[in-house]
């Protein structure tokens, strides 16, 4: 089966929500029938813990972080999905970045 539609989870530091949502808007994700910008965020806890050869953005190697973030939810389209992505890892700070990537049946019923 082929999906049109995506849904992305993005979890990043609440100081980079502005500037991840300018980007989203650069590709057009977040566009559902008549409106565009279209993304929701909720308040979420990550953890992690960095091993040897990483430079983390937060946190130290070695340790267990468990820091606040967002998680970001947004629609994007099929055919620009791997834009999207791209989009999303130039502004993101970590150097790993968490991006979801969730095929939709059926999007802005």
């Amino acid at each position: 089966m082929q999906f049109e539609h995506f849904k992305l989870e993005i979890f990043i530091p609440e100081t980079h929500l502005e500037i991840l949502q300018k980007a989203l808007m650069e590709v057009d994700a977040g566009h559902i029938g008549n409106y565009d910008c279209c993304l929701s965020y909720s308040k979420v806890i990550g953890c992690w813990r960095p091993l040897d050869g990483t430079t983390p953005y937060i946190g130290s190697v070695g340790e267990i972080s468990a820091e606040p973030e967002l998680k970001v939810e947004v629609c994007c389209k099929a055919n620009r999905l791997q834009e999207t992505k791209s989009a999303v890892k130039k502004v993101h700070p970590y150097e790993e970045p968490v991006i979801n990537v969730i095929p939709l049946y059926e999007t802005g019923l």
